[in-house]
């Protein structure tokens, strides 16, 4: 699989390191630049569909946020402290009656319609954001000074009757539907959207234009005569009653990544203004003089169109009366090159199904089904052209890649329709486009994408809700090519993954500075662990590698019973410390020092790391105050955002947020677990108190003991941060683990990071998402807030058909991650997939992702374990693939043969099953401890689908004949790619080496037999017997074989954001067990056989 470029050792930086050209910069003057895997991607910019009605999800669970991170729109609704989901007032359908006027106003001309919804006097909501109620984690409301006229002249009070509103259906849109809507020209139909206003040549694309009204007329039909009608903001007769001052209370909301403009000035980033994106998101309280600058912050906008465009109007420019828009008559005289959905009828008529999906396989008798490769992600069933477009599985895949035309059909096929996402993952190639107009439908807020149609030069269908859209001047010219008049070659539409540099527009506030706080435990037992000797040396050591600017932010706290702050005030010859010892009221004792420019005061930032580890060694403290630590944290970084980690090596114990052991090791292995809750909500809502200030908190747990993870991991999960779990971590007795904590805390330091980021997926109307999985706060139905996101997240999302997909061909799905680059660079990354739709059973088994669909389960199956029971989860997991292959033993196989039939797209679901169940977070036996089950709970929520699987499912290969037949050459490199094999033991033998690859562990299996040469030439000893007991490295030796074996191991490490250990085992060893614990296929004490477990679903699929 394609990965990004990385230098081949350790684990490079992402953000600014220098190692390689990153595209964070600033960008020249260009549309397009590649960016080397620093765009940043915290992706949601136009996640805010303002104009269409909120769709309710069906089947929502009702429920207590539980540890599993799935979280339903119910469950948030129950929760009334920060971040409380807003109750949305209905919305009457659309009758088309005109705008009332009582009483005479000013008269204004509405720049645009659909932005001309909420310009409220406090502010604007982050992209796509459903304005929510004031919450209580307010920045401080700055009065917005506004003359009165301008404040109410853009808000279109609307009654559900005058909005021109798409379905209730639409997918995606988080909005009240009663406070932004369109506002009807009088007496007029519902307004036709136009990007750009009539009855002026086009200006230059960096200036503005004055705002006008455009021309209504029907959405299809044909242009009106005469000119833009004005509208008169007014008193309304009807319609929401509290809709004006709900936009004014909800317009500065905390929460989201910005608040209103801090200077008093009229905040133009209404997001409803704001996701009008282009030339209509420009400031227009007033009208604007015709040079007026684009306001932007960071990059610059297209070049100028060339002189031969800019004083002639092409045939339907707005140079012309609005009644001679004339447009090709329909769309039979305009020939698309690029295909779009639109070509979809006639590419996939001649396609026939590619029947070896459908190939029924006999799981009893045919026994080496696994790949001798890693599996690849099936590819849609769609015509080439479309699918050369199509989202790189990695970054976005769906369960099923034949989406079924009805909720019935997919109810009977019996399986989950979801997606898996890893949004802001390392690229090495990302299109970056700087322009000053971010194309996106005016209804539901979707971005311009390959999967549009164009019904002619001038005119888009979205590919989402099918609203048709105008489209803008600017997007007929294209830089890349010189050409105007072919918006169907622009970069938006020939990549499904692209990154948008946001205008200003999309900011609520100014970028904050990147900010960086480290808590340290200094009890004593966390001194004797060692630490922090290894974690403030890394720190040292990569402090120039920390994503940002010039304006980076650090600090520091320590605690033990009490919290130390270090004041690193310019001018003090060394950090002076200051110790707060009342934990019940905690307070910060001196806020301007304790945050100080890293650059600016870097000397005094690198004596404190030079001198903490000693500081505390004499420490005779044993208790551990986190929980009014992390309040203090909280506290200071409340005005500006950012990211605190927290290295904790204990239960808390005094203060806020202390814990009682709630572990009994005589009962660690029954599934009646029942501590796999938090104990308590502490850290729950100090983390959704954090996620409202645009905190997120990173938590290592480096512990011996039970430390009650499951009420810890609260603090990152809701806060959208990550959990790292060294267990036993001490720095002589276990120091294979201070090599991990090296490495793995140098890609956190170093990896790229977004801030004030949110996040919204859409999808086509009929669908409908209603579960989300990871770690996040849903903040409004379906917006998810990340206070920081990094490149090593996955996320997931469940999904159902709400209505019924007949007469689509295919279906669309795009997320967008709005969010703060380190630089200070205001991003938006889009990613966008299109799917073919079927309508019989076996197609939708031919689509499926047995991957996928694995992650997915496992996903629900945490859910259910935290909400039920360990054996609820266990039950249902095995129920899944009963059902399935049932459904398609009776409705698919047209002839009932003996055995256990699976299609062949599904012939490893038991497997991957099977392999869930023995996985530490599922399994039963004494083996796991509580906290290293809820860890692997945790990854199994926060991880990519291809680590997820690879920790499920791990990659066994034979290495002590490592061979350069097949093997890839990367940077000068050879890497030799040996056939992955069956976790049984029938395929070990005495005589070889087996490299097991299980995620975050490695095992090198040495047979008894093993070969001389391979002992010597790679191990570097005389004998199998003279192989040391602890070796987890191999010698680098100028062999063939040792290069061979080394660069193999290397290759794999690489490709993952975290650093597994090698142990080298041989028979005696005591790490043996954990080996044959990832047998997969062979029995254990407490687990099935693989064949046993056939036989078992082979008798309940024959019932």
């Amino acid at each position: 699989m394609a990965q990004p470029a990385r230098p081949p050792t350790g684990y490079p930086s992402q953000n600014g390191a220098g190692q390689q050209p990153y595209s964070n910069g600033p960008v020249q003057n260009q549309l397009m630049h590649s960016s080397d895997g620093q765009g940043y991607s915290p992706s949601v910019p136009g996640l805010y569909s303002h104009q269409t009605p909120a769709k309710v999800p069906p089947h929502q669970t009702s429920g207590q946020y539980n540890y599993s991170g799935s979280q339903n729109v119910s469950q948030l609704n129950n929760y009334q402290g920060p971040g409380q989901t807003l109750n949305r007032p209905p919305v009457a359908p659309f009758s088309g009656s005109p705008v009332q006027q009582t009483g005479p106003v000013p008269q204004v001309l509405l720049p645009a319609l659909q932005n001309s919804a909420a310009i409220s006097s406090a502010g604007s909501f982050p992209p796509g954001a459903s304005p929510p109620v004031l919450s209580n984690w307010q920045y401080s409301q700055t009065p917005v000074s506004q003359p009165v006229g301008s404040q109410t002249s853009h808000l279109a009070h609307m009654t559900g009757t005058g909005s021109a509103q798409p379905p209730s259906s639409l997918s995606g849109n988080t909005n009240p539907p009663g406070n932004y809507q369109y506002a009807a020209s009088p007496g007029g139909p519902p307004l036709q959207n136009s990007y750009m206003k009539p009855g002026s040549a086009p200006p230059p694309v960096t200036q503005p234009l004055t705002p006008l009204h455009p021309p209504a007329r029907p959405p299809l039909g044909p242009p009106p005569v005469g000119g833009p009608p004005l509208i008169r903001p007014s008193t309304l007769t009807a319609g929401p009653p509290n809709t004006q001052s709900l936009l004014n209370s909800a317009a500065n909301r905390e929460g989201d990544p910005t608040s209103a403009a801090s200077d008093g000035s009229v905040v133009q980033n209404s997001y409803d203004a704001i996701e009008g994106g282009g030339l209509m998101a420009t400031p227009h309280p007033s009208p604007a003089p015709p040079n007026l600058k684009m306001n932007r912050s960071v990059g610059y906008s297209y070049p100028t169109l060339p002189p031969g465009y800019q004083n002639t109007s092409p045939p339907g420019a707005p140079g012309m009366q609005a009644s001679a828009l004339q447009y090709p008559d329909g769309s039979k005289h305009f020939h698309q090159p690029a295909l779009g959905t639109n070509h979809l009828t006639a590419s996939m008529g001649g396609l026939s199904l590619q029947q070896e999906g459908l190939r029924p396989v006999n799981l009893l008798q045919e026994r080496n089904i696994l790949p001798m490769t890693l599996l690849k992600a099936p590819v849609p069933n769609l015509h080439e052209d479309i699918q050369k477009l199509n989202c790189n599985p990695e970054l976005f895949r769906c369960t099923l890649t034949n989406i079924p035309q009805t909720q019935a059909l997919l109810n009977k096929a019996k399986l989950p329709l979801g997606l898996l996402l890893h949004p802001f993952k390392d690229l090495s190639q990302l299109p970056v486009v700087t322009s000053s107009t971010i194309v996106r439908c005016r209804s539901c807020r979707t971005y311009i994408n390959p999967f549009v149609s164009f019904l002619d030069q001038r005119r888009w269908k979205c590919n989402l809700c099918y609203r048709v859209n105008d489209v803008p001047e600017e997007f007929m010219y294209n830089p890349v090519t010189r050409v105007y008049g072919e918006p169907h070659k622009r970069p938006e539409v020939q990549n499904a993954t692209i990154e948008f540099m946001a205008p200003s527009e999309y900011m609520l506030r100014p970028p904050q500075p990147p900010v960086y706080l480290f808590v340290f435990d200094v009890s004593h037992n966390a001194i004797e662990t060692g630490y922090l000797n290894t974690v403030c040396q890394t720190l040292l050591d990569n402090l120039d590698l920390l994503p940002g600017n010039t304006r980076t932010k650090i600090g520091f706290i320590t605690f033990d019973s009490t919290i130390h702050f270090y004041s690193l005030q310019e001018g003090l010859s060394q950090p002076q410390m200051l110790i707060v010892s009342d934990i019940e009221d905690v307070f910060i004792p001196m806020p301007e020092n304790l945050l100080v420019n890293l650059n600016e005061n870097k000397e005094l930032i690198q004596d404190l790391l030079r001198t903490l580890p000693q500081m505390f060694t004499k420490s005779l403290e044993t208790q551990s105050a986190l929980g009014p630590a992390l309040q203090a944290a909280f506290k200071l970084m409340s005005p500006t955002g950012g990211r605190i980690s927290v290295f904790q090596t204990q239960l808390p114990s005094v203060g806020m947020g202390a814990l009682k052991s709630r572990e009994e090791p005589n009962q660690r292995a029954t599934a009646k677990d029942i501590h796999l809750t938090p104990s308590t909500d502490f850290y729950k809502k100090l983390a959704l108190d954090c996620s409202g200030q645009q905190v997120a908190v990173d938590l290592f747990l480096l512990s011996g003991q039970y430390s009650d993870l499951a009420s810890l991991g609260c603090i990152s999960r809701y806060s959208a941060g990550s959990v790292y779990y060294y267990q036993s971590y001490h720095h002589k007795h276990n120091p294979v683990q201070v090599e991990k904590l090296q490495k793995e805390l140098k890609r956190y330091l170093t990896r790229k990071i977004g801030f004030e980021a949110v996040m919204r997926i859409r999808c086509t109307k009929g669908l409908s998402i209603h579960t989300f999985h990871g770690n996040f706060f849903v903040r409004s139905t379906d917006l998810l807030s990340l206070p920081n996101v990094n490149p090593d997240a996955g996320y997931a999302v469940q999904m159902s058909v709400e209505e019924s997909l007949t007469d689509m061909q295919v279906v669309s799905f795009q997320s967008a991650l709005l969010y703060t680059s380190s630089k200070g660079e205001r991003r938006i990354r889009v990613h966008t997939m299109c799917l073919p739709v079927v309508t019989t059973l076996s197609e939708v088994y031919l689509g499926a992702d047995v991957q996928a669909i694995t992650g997915l389960l496992a996903n629900m199956a945490v859910d259910r374990s935290v909400s039920a029971t360990l054996s609820d989860a266990r039950d249902a997991l095995v129920n899944a693939v009963i059902d399935s292959l049932s459904a398609y033993r009776s409705s698919v196989l047209s002839i009932q043969q003996p055995g256990l039939m699976a299609p062949f797209s599904l012939r490893l679901f038991p497997l991957y099953v099977l392999a869930l169940l023995k996985q530490k977070a599922f399994q039963t036996g004494t083996n796991a401890r509580l906290d290293e089950r809820i860890f692997t709970m945790c990854q199994v929520k926060n991880q990519p689908l291809v680590y997820l699987m690879l920790m499920t499912h791990p990659s066994l290969y034979r290495v002590d004949n490592l061979t350069d037949e097949g093997a890839l050459n990367i940077n000068d490199r050879t890497i030799p790619q040996p056939p992955i094999l069956q976790l049984s033991v029938e395929k070990l033998s005495r005589d070889g080496a087996y490299l097991m690859d299980a995620g975050s562990v490695m095992f090198l299996w040495i047979g008894k037999n093993c070969g001389q040469s391979f002992i010597s030439q790679v191990l570097g000893v005389p004998n199998y017997g003279s192989i040391p007991q602890n070796m987890t490295h191999l010698p680098e030796l100028e062999t063939a074989e040792s290069i061979r074996t080394i660069a193999f191991i290397s290759w794999l490490r690489e490709q993952r954001p975290f650093f597994p250990i090698l142990y080298i085992i041989k028979d005696d060893s005591p790490l043996k067990s954990s080996f044959l614990q990832n047998m997969i296929e062979d029995r254990t004490e407490s687990a099935l056989s693989y064949y046993e477990f056939l036989l078992h679903i082979q008798q309940q699929v024959n019932k």
